[in-house]
């Protein structure tokens, strides 16, 4: 690895520029120093060497700033820490810290830009280089993109080396001995006599003294915890039912909230008649908020009831109320006034068809909810001086800045505390409900309010994944697909969520396309065109952001072409595949699955290859066309992150992707009718049932030549494999989600 610049002790130290493809950012903000936040509460005798570790009297702490929303991420935090630290997990505290620039993201900010992940390119370095740089300026310190790994494996490594040598240069100071004769073992210096130096003792030394700084970061070859099979750090806890989640979180004489507000999207609230609520037992107070009402009573169920029957006197929801009309929305604008983008356009597409057949194709998919099985919930404390809000999140930042205005204070008057989230798929990305118990608090001041939604509640005011219809066209020449057009018409996930920020959406919306435009084939004539629909529902985020349906509308009509073509669908990938690392999960994911060996009648195997967030993955699914409907028997997948971190927890990301995938591919779209989400809880949004789930052999390469994440890629595959399954088995080509909507499955 070489020598690497250290994390100085009082300041996180990027260098003196990023150099990024020959063009230093060299601009006296970004080279400046981040404050270290842990030196805020600092005492005598304690130590902090950066932003990630911290020594007092109790141990050694570890801050693991990316959001846990169920991925694992701050046990891979600290084990990126640990190794380089030498520490025992067992013994430290893992603490995510608290809202801080220092804990910027500097990886995914680049999922944004229309940067082909198969491109090093001058110009893609730059953009790659640019996204760090605006992160760092911004202080983005946001979870997702699955960004954790590759932002954080060589800076949490960096943070634990620099403790590390900081500590023997401590043992140095206080026994007189050479370094040379020192080494570290699990949280300890080593003299030559055996003699353990504990951290801890050595902290107060290490606290007066400069961080060493430069580190050599060990060699994979020494390494006790990464690329081996790790214990999550939370999964005792998980398995003994003793984990804490923010809706776990309690507080002495707090009070409990629950809100409703108008379930037409945007519709606000014309007044309410509590009269029949206040006298309801345990009843506190009715309170308004904006576009509703709260209710605070002394336990959740008696405020979940006292809502019900509060009533309320809705207004309509100025948006496309109902989702044919919203379909029909999206159809009428495959245009050029809508036009936002065309990434990918390779040879002639509309010389190609000129002449010869042309084949035409249309996919749908539908809205999807977020449906985290922890509801959104928060406990919040207001007083005179400041604002403390527990929760789960994934932008503790974001979160900070709009309660400290709402509120009326400075934004250092806000404690964001984060807390272990049961679930999330991008709906901890957004913060109203956070907002609506900070209202209560404003009215109930020096109070605890935990506040919870009910299902309905979530449901009816999820931000979903937006719906979409593709348009393909395509040509086959001497038996190989020659010509592949797809167009994507879809709302715009970045002018929504920005919009709620208060700030405008400049430039294309990459996500339109993602998943799309970036696909490693050499098409002759390849061209995708994303269309952005004009703003309806106020979408957001959702588990594989873009790619998690244009997988399947992309993957879905390069099936088609393939069989147009009357080639086998794995050969002509890898006939058409340039990059390396996407041709080698192809070719093993079909030795995986026997790919070209015979099955029984009436069963079917399906393929589907989508490179996102930089990770090629390549699934095969196998079903059997039963009496009584679709069985799914076994998933194959095949998946390159450059290096497999931690095995375990990459074979459970990539399997539960697959069970997210398939579940919502079959079974599960948000509809509207006035404005109001018409599925409203899980009995309406059904996903994979336990006796449905199938087999599923994960297979982990490493050729990429970066380190990748893998909490979100296993997703985008999922639906075109199963459904090129069925008609693999029965002939019949579905080209709309869910499947359900034409199949039946057992």
């Amino acid at each position: 690895m070489g020598r690497i610049k250290t994390i100085a002790r009082r300041s996180f130290l990027v260098g003196s520029a990023a150099v990024v493809g020959g063009v230093a950012f060299g601009t006296y903000m970004y080279k400046r120093d981040v404050a270290n936040p842990l030196l805020v509460d600092i005492k005598a005798g304690e130590a902090t060497f950066n932003p990630f570790v911290k020594i007092d009297a109790q141990g050694v702490t570890l801050i693991t700033p990316r959001a846990d929303v169920g991925q694992g991420a701050y046990s891979i935090q600290a084990h990126l820490i640990a190794e380089e630290m030498d520490v025992d997990l067992a013994t430290v505290r893992i603490d995510p810290g608290p809202p801080s620039a220092a804990y910027y993201n500097g990886v995914v900010g680049a999922e944004a830009m229309p940067i082909a992940a198969t491109s090093e390119t001058v110009l893609a370095r730059t953009g790659r280089g640019a996204a760090d740089v605006l992160g760092k300026l911004l202080g983005l310190q946001i979870t997702g993109g699955s960004s954790t790994v590759p932002d954080m494996y060589e800076r949490l490594r960096t943070a634990g080396a620099v403790a590390r040598e900081t500590l023997i240069s401590a043992a140095v100071e206080q026994t007189g001995l050479p370094r040379a004769q020192l080494k570290t073992d699990m949280g300890a210096v080593v003299l030559p006599d055996g003699t353990r130096l504990d951290y801890v003792d050595l902290a107060a030394t290490a606290a007066e003294i400069e961080p060493v700084q430069d580190v050599t970061l060990r060699d994979p070859a020494t390494w006790k915890y990464l690329g081996k099979p790790q214990m999550r750090t939370d999964i005792l806890a998980k398995s003994t039912g003793m984990q804490t989640y923010g809706i776990d979180m309690v507080m002495e004489g707090m009070v409990y909230a629950t809100t409703r507000t108008n379930p037409a999207i945007g519709g606000g609230m014309l007044g309410f008649d509590s009269s029949v609520a206040d006298k309801m037992r345990g009843v506190q107070a009715i309170l308004p908020i904006k576009g509703g009402i709260a209710v605070v009573a002394d336990n959740t169920w008696r405020a979940f009831q006292a809502a019900l029957a509060v009533e309320c006197d809705w207004g309509p929801s100025p948006y496309l109320s109902d989702t044919k009309a919203q379909f029909e929305a999206v159809a009428a604008s495959f245009e050029d006034d809508f036009k936002d983008s065309r990434f990918k356009d390779l040879g002639d597409v509309e010389e190609a068809f000129r002449e010869g057949e042309i084949f035409e194709a249309e996919y749908r998919i539908p809205y999807l909810a977020h449906a985290p099985l922890e509801p959104m919930s928060v406990l919040v404390r207001l007083s005179d001086a400041r604002l403390d809000i527990w929760t789960g999140t994934q932008i503790p930042r974001f979160m900070q800045d709009n309660a400290a205005k709402l509120a009326g204070f400075d934004a250092d008057a806000v404690h964001v505390h984060v807390l272990m989230s049961g679930g999330s798929f991008g709906r901890r990305l957004e913060d109203d409900y956070v907002l609506q118990a900070v209202e209560i608090a404003m009215q109930l001041p020096d109070t605890p309010i935990k506040m919870v939604w009910t299902r309905e509640e979530d449901f009816t005011h999820d931000f979903p994944r937006p719906l979409a219809i593709a348009r393909g066209r395509g040509k086959v020449r001497g038996g190989s697909v020659d010509t592949f057009d797809l167009s994507i018409a879809a709302p715009s996930v970045a002018e929504s969520s920005l919009a709620r920020l208060g700030q405008p959406a400049i430039g294309p919306d990459v996500a339109i396309v993602a998943g799309a435009w970036d696909q490693p084939f050499d098409i002759p004539n390849y061209r995708v065109t994303g269309y952005r629909v004009p703003a309806m529902v106020p979408i957001s985020s959702w588990r594989s952001v873009g790619a998690s349906g244009n997988g399947f509308l992309h993957e879905s009509f390069m099936d088609e072409m393939c069989h147009a073509a009357g080639v086998d669908p794995l050969a002509e990938r890898l006939r058409l595949c340039f990059h390396e690392p996407s041709q080698k999960v192809l070719e093993t994911v079909g030795e995986m699955s026997g790919w070209g060996s015979a099955l029984e009648p009436r069963r079917g195997r399906g393929l589907a290859f989508t490179l996102a967030f930089g990770v090629p993955v390549a699934q095969v699914v196998e079903v059997t066309d039963t009496d009584k409907g679709i069985r799914i028997d076994k998933v194959f997948v095949a998946a390159d992150v450059g290096r497999v971190i931690d095995p375990v927890n990459f074979e459970a990301q990539v399997s539960g992707g697959v069970i997210w995938g398939l579940g919502h591919a079959m079974n599960c779209e948000l509809t509207y009718q006035g404005g109001v989400a018409q599925q409203d809880n899980y009995h309406a949004f059904e996903g994979m049932r336990l006796y449905q789930t199938p087999e599923i052999e994960v297979r982990g390469l490493e050729n990429g030549v970066k380190i990748r994440g893998i909490g979100e890629p296993g997703v985008p595959p999922a639906a075109p494999a199963l459904a090129n399954a069925i008609f693999a088995a029965t002939g019949q080509r579905i080209r709309e989600l869910p499947l359900s909507k034409s199949v039946r499955f057992v």
